[in-house]
């Protein structure tokens, strides 16, 4: 008996550590692209005969190919290995705060298809908005032939907490959720391996893999939509030190006794920065004019189209410009990142009009020695950012398995 459970642990050691050094090697190639084996020698700490192994073992698997060759410096030259194409699909779900998007993503996080479900704020309700994710997956993959059963993963980006558990609870204030079990509703019709975390979160993660924040140590991501919220993300490879942590940004006050925020408060950034504040503030100006636009998003465009020739719509963004621009200050000083990246669907829209503006007011107000070392950008990931975040959720479980048997069959 004893023999037999010496041997069982052996076993279950051994493949645990045959998991992570494919896993540590399927992350880099993912994350930072093409290297030869003795760059992944170097960047994963593994040794070169460990490398050799598993190098074998994933080209046998299907997961990883040659990708031509570089100059060694002398010698042979030393083959790169990459990703190999085509590895399947996944779909990456925003339930956002005026409708649900999904978007149909190829294995290199490449959009291949995308459907959008506006939605009224009085419709949150938990069953509808669940119909809305099972309708996207099946109509991105309708719309190329992919079957939503051989998809790698669903991952799904809600405006709140969710509970680490098989259950996923989630907790959204924002969308009057509270203990709502949306991964056992979507279980029911979506079978592929599905992944709920907070809208935040996933979004830096992509900015990390994929946009502004490639090569940082440290990234301050700011979803900027109708509200605003930020994650904290440290490293962009999974087994080289990564974390993800997502913070209420949006409530921090700014100014006592200010104007009135959602969450019950006063004076908090997103009652000045989010769209909706934005929104708010212009119409309330003497000097604005009725936008023609009723949806949010047409809103913020409109105006700010209308804020290239001055007046009301101009000052409404410079007023948000300096508000946010204090909010990254206050980042600066506690957190000091290397970068702070603007992104989401208003970020998308806002950073061209008004990143000049911000950086000032960052300037201004934060520690000189603290603001000298970073850098504040703009997200690279468009207005679809968030969807694409979400879908890194199936991805980095896919490499956390070291290209898992179920994963390897979707392919």
């Amino acid at each position: 008996m004893t023999q037999a459970i010496r041997q069982t642990t052996t076993q279950t050691t051994t493949r645990g550590l045959r998991r992570h050094n494919r896993s540590m090697v399927l992350s880099h190639l993912y994350v930072e692209g093409p290297a030869s084996r003795l760059e992944l020698a170097r960047a994963t700490g593994l040794s070169a005969a460990t490398i050799s192994n598993v190098v074998t073992d994933l080209l046998d698997d299907g997961l990883v190919a040659e990708a031509g060759s570089v100059d060694s410096g002398g010698g042979r030259p030393h083959k790169l290995l990459a990703i190999r194409p085509g590895l399947g699909h996944v779909a990456g779900v925003d339930i956002g705060e005026t409708c649900v998007k999904v978007g149909l993503f190829d294995g290199a996080l490449s959009t291949v298809a995308t459907a959008s479900y506006a939605i009224g704020s009085e419709e949150f309700e938990p069953g509808l908005v669940a119909r809305l994710v099972i309708a996207g997956v099946r109509e991105v993959c309708q719309q190329v032939g992919v079957d939503p059963h051989g998809l790698l993963g669903v991952g799904v980006g809600v405006p709140g907490a969710v509970e680490p558990s098989p259950s996923s609870l989630v907790h959204a204030p924002i969308l009057g959720w509270s203990d709502v079990p949306l991964a056992e509703t979507l279980r029911r019709e979506i079978h592929a391996p599905l992944h709920i975390d907070n809208c935040a979160r996933t979004l830096g993660q992509a900015e990390m893999w994929r946009g502004a924040g490639r090569g940082s140590g440290q990234a301050v991501v700011a979803l900027l939509g109708a509200g605003l919220g930020a994650a904290l993300t440290t490293g962009s490879n999974p087994f080289h030190g990564a974390s993800n942590m997502a913070s209420e940004w949006g409530h921090t006050v700014i100014v006592v006794r200010g104007q009135p925020c959602r969450c019950g408060s006063r004076g908090c950034l997103e009652a000045y920065v989010g769209a909706e504040a934005i929104l708010a503030d212009y119409r309330s100006r003497r000097s604005s004019t009725p936008l023609v636009a009723t949806d949010l998003e047409g809103g913020l465009a409109e105006l700010v189209a209308r804020s290239r020739d001055g007046g009301a719509a101009r000052d409404a963004l410079d007023d948000a410009a300096e508000y946010l621009g204090v909010g990254i200050a206050n980042l600066v000083n506690v957190l000091s990142p290397e970068r702070v990246i603007l992104s989401g669907w208003a970020g998308a829209l806002l950073a061209p009009e008004i990143l000049p503006a911000v950086r000032d007011a960052a300037r201004r107000h934060a520690l000189p020695h603290a603001y000298a070392k970073v850098k504040i950008e703009p997200g690279q990931l468009g207005r679809d950012a968030v969807a694409l975040g979400a879908a890194t959720l199936p991805i980095a479980d896919f490499l956390a398995a070291g290209g898992s048997p179920r994963a390897i069959s979707a392919c």
